[in-house]
């Protein structure tokens, strides 16, 4: 069973692919950067999502 939070980091990390991807083929390094650092929250919350998960299928 899917979370809110795996698919909102999900989300997260798709819309941070994109950003990074424009802010480089527009040579704008804060989109790109801004970018990666969507990813990497995307990352996380879904992590944070898949833990809970499992927390709560172990219950």
């Amino acid at each position: 069973m899917v979370n809110k939070d795996q698919v909102a980091g999900v989300a997260k990390q798709i819309k941070g692919s994109v950003k990074q991807a424009a802010g480089k083929a527009t040579g704008n390094r804060r989109v790109q950067a801004e970018g990666m650092a969507e990813k990497v929250s995307g990352k996380v919350q879904k992590t944070y999502g898949d833990v809970k998960d499992k927390v709560r299928k172990a219950f």
